[in-house]
């Protein structure tokens, strides 16, 4: 492990590794230690996502006694980006995040943060946790935020467009920014306006993640390439074919979201032993950078969770 740059602004306390998966690939994790802490929460982030925008919430996790970590996935924040264009959102295969997930758990580990572990996974993030938990990792309980188990699919079209960007992808068109009403080359939160966004209802939230890209401009991540696509429709659909795995769970999605299927969500927590569903009224799709009302309640019953399963 090789000490990375840290773009935590102000004093977060976070320590940054650079990390080589098993495929050659260099992706990054940020630590956040907590002295005499109770076990350590691996943080997952979604698609365009970095791991420090996750600092105030290991701050919150610290303050209820919990180590955190957060991950750069291969194509994003940091890490090495996949095509000569690096603001295509991209992954060779869905699977490949399985090499970053099990070199951010080596890292873990070698680090010295506590058991017992726990997950805390927000949208693409909670599919590859998904997938995660079902081939062993383990955990002590998981916590997903607006889990990207399903996407928002005009006309509830899932498999037909599945077939048709796979076929796409086939073809030689991998590469390409996917059609609308994928975003192309805009980033949605680099240039989009607070009024009626997707993401957050919290003024405060959305100026701060705007300006860590204007602070930050290598971490910019535009919309999906037509392969990113196509991987992620398959991997949905072979993840909705699976049994729930036997860990501890709560799944939260707000009243308002309007990116993941919130449908598949509901249909994956029926099926959970042990599971929980909290719904949240108002809250947009990024629920840990909500209101501080919205975001205490998702927060307050991943702690209590977590919690529960102290021996």
């Amino acid at each position: 492990m090789i000490p990375a740059p840290c773009l935590e602004d102000g004093h977060g306390g976070g320590q940054a590794l650079w990390l080589t998966c098993a495929d050659g690939v260099r992706i990054r994790v940020v630590l956040w230690a907590n002295v005499g802490a109770r076990g350590t929460v691996l943080i997952l982030p979604g698609r365009t996502e970095h791991a420090e925008k996750y600092g105030p919430t290991a701050a919150r996790l610290a303050a209820a006694g919990y180590a955190a970590a957060a991950i750069d996935w291969r194509g994003q924040g940091l890490a090495d980006r996949l095509l000569p264009d690096p603001r295509k959102g991209h992954v060779g295969r869905f699977a490949d995040y399985q090499l970053d997930l099990s070199a951010f758990r080596r890292a873990v580990k070698a680090a010295g943060l506590p058991a017992p572990l726990f997950l805390l996974a927000h949208s693409m993030g909670g599919c590859i946790g998904l997938r995660g938990l079902v081939q062993g990792l383990e955990v002590a309980a998981a916590a997903f935020s607006a889990p990207m188990w399903g996407l928002k699919v005009p006309g509830g079209q899932a498999r037909l467009l599945t077939a048709a960007f796979t076929g796409l992808s086939r073809a030689g068109l991998r590469g390409r920014y996917a059609p609308p009403p994928a975003s192309g080359a805009t980033c949605y939160l680099e240039t989009g306006a607070f009024a009626d966004n997707t993401l957050t209802t919290d003024r405060g939230e959305w100026d701060w993640m705007q300006g860590q890209l204007r602070a930050n401009p290598e971490l910019v991540i535009a919309g999906p390439t037509i392969g990113w696509l196509a991987e992620a429709l398959a991997e949905i659909a072979a993840l909705s074919r699976l049994p729930s795995p036997a860990v501890p769970c709560i799944a939260a999605v707000g009243g308002h979201e309007r990116i993941v299927d919130p449908a598949a969500i509901v249909a994956r927590m029926s099926r959970w032993p042990g599971g929980d569903l909290m719904e949240i009224p108002g809250a947009e799709h990024e629920i840990l950078m909500e209101t501080e009302h919205l975001r205490a309640r998702f927060l307050s019953g991943v702690v209590a969770m977590f919690d529960a399963q102290q021996v």
